[in-house]
């Protein structure tokens, strides 16, 4: 836990060094401090800012710590860009490691209320964010998070969408920061022969598993070592990701809804690397 916390905060601090930000000096709590303790919450407390903000406190890690509101205030204050940098480093790590050159692109849903309190839910409003799960059978409300992984499952990029959204829908606003030569996977739903076209011209190989009626079918065995070997490995790094999650994400806006997502994912790929 200790070497997590420190790790956590050398990161930050880089981060928020490089984005060469001039922070007030008679601040009592820097923005790695702040970005340390959001990341600390989503990774030991299940979200709950207060707790990891107490925590810390009290271990020394942070003694000048500031209260609940004021740190709530600082932590929807920073600068998106910190976030992104923050994960693009880890990204970079996690891509070094990847020595087969192979990912996988899959989504999980990120429920913001249970069905039977849509019609009361104020963070989304809107019929977009319903979305269905295929394999349980059953509808959510909320987000899916599409997410592009190495072959061992750790993140390198990901994306908010509406619960609605289709995953060849989104597959699209993908950057796909991958070394040119490299295979993506991913499952019947990103079924797209043009933009399969659009990448290979890039230097990507995009290989989603084929429908039956399939123009572009592939062998039997290609399609079991596909589904065994690598889809159960994104299944597991999103089960290990929602693991974390509590059992409802207290959020009083949108923008605080995904922050947290964020945070959950961000510190799950910082716990990969240390």
């Amino acid at each position: 836990m200790e070497l997590e916390i420190i790790g956590t905060y050398c990161l930050c601090d880089a981060v928020v060094k490089s984005f060469q930000s001039l922070e007030p000096p008679q601040r009592r709590l820097s923005d790695a401090e702040v970005m340390t303790a959001a990341l600390v919450s989503a990774r030991f407390f299940s979200g709950h800012l207060e707790n990891s903000c107490v925590f810390l406190k009290e271990q020394g890690y942070m003694p000048q710590m500031i209260d609940p509101s004021q740190f709530n205030r600082r932590l929807h204050a920073l600068e998106p860009l910190l976030w992104e940098r923050l994960f693009a480093a880890l990204s970079q790590v996690a891509q070094g490691a990847n020595h087969s050159g192979e990912y996988l692109i899959d989504s999980f849903p990120v429920a913001v209320c249970d069905n039977y309190r849509i019609a009361r839910c104020r963070l989304y409003q809107q019929p977009r964010y319903r979305g269905k799960i295929s394999s349980k059978r059953r509808y959510f409300y909320g987000l899916r998070v599409h997410m592009l992984t190495t072959a061992e499952g750790e993140p390198v990029e990901f994306l908010l969408a509406p619960g609605s959204l289709l995953d060849v829908r989104v597959l699209k606003d993908f950057s796909f920061p991958v070394p040119q030569g490299s295979i993506v996977r991913g499952d019947k739903g990103y079924t797209d022969y043009h933009y399969e076209d659009f990448l290979k011209e890039q230097g990507i190989r995009f290989e989603p598993i084929r429908k039956k009626n399939s123009i572009r079918a592939t062998d039997a065995w290609v399609e079991r070592i596909a589904n065994l070997r690598l889809r159960k490995r994104i299944e597991t790094t999103f089960s290990l990701i929602t693991q974390w999650f509590p059992k409802s994400i207290h959020a009083v806006t949108a923008k605080g809804f995904e922050l947290k997502v964020i945070l959950f994912i961000i510190a799950f790929s910082i716990h990969l690397i240390l």
